[in-house]
């Protein structure tokens, strides 16, 4: 009979490893793609588990030239700042909730009445989507400034491969 107990509760102990395992939350390796009227700007990427967040901030100064004589202008520092969290994940389809923070210019710089140049005017965009569904490995474009300039993001993600090393 003592054998009973042992194989009872060599296969208990594997149960609770099961599920212990499957209780883990999956992580989710993505990429996010900054489109500016057609053209890749920045991207970011990282490898996140569902239920955390990720947040990172670049920065791109500038200086431009103003006036007449052209001379150089205050610096602007165009910062993108952008949290994102998987919300859900399997091997089919993330769930993303994307936060982002972009100071950006306008296309066209402005000039004096002189013709003489003024440095384009930065504007704040914040945006945020709540459950932005990508399909495992495929890319999904979210549109967030429609024009002058036009801006998106395009994002890829999927289930991280599994590590024994914890991540």
């Amino acid at each position: 009979m003592a054998w009973k107990h042992r194989v009872a509760a060599v296969l208990f102990a594997a149960a609770a490893c099961a599920h212990a395992q499957t209780g883990a939350q999956p992580s989710v390796q993505w990429t996010l793609q900054v489109i500016r009227d057609g053209q890749q700007i920045d991207s970011f990427e990282s490898t996140t588990t569902v239920g955390q967040a990720h947040t990172d901030t670049h920065h791109h100064v500038v200086a431009h030239g103003v006036g007449c004589l052209n001379q150089p202008g205050g610096d602007i520092d165009l910062s993108r700042t952008l949290t994102v969290s998987p919300t859900q994940a399997n091997a089919t389809v993330v769930t993303l909730a994307i936060d982002a923070q972009e100071t950006l210019e306008e296309n066209d710089p402005q000039q004096t009445p002189q013709g003489c140049g003024l440095p384009p005017q930065p504007r704040q965009v914040n945006a945020s989507h709540p459950g932005l569904s990508v399909p495992a490995g495929e890319w999904v474009t979210w549109q967030i400034v429609e024009k002058d300039p036009s801006l998106a993001y395009r994002v890829r993600a999927g289930l991280a491969p599994s590590s024994s090393s914890g991540q």
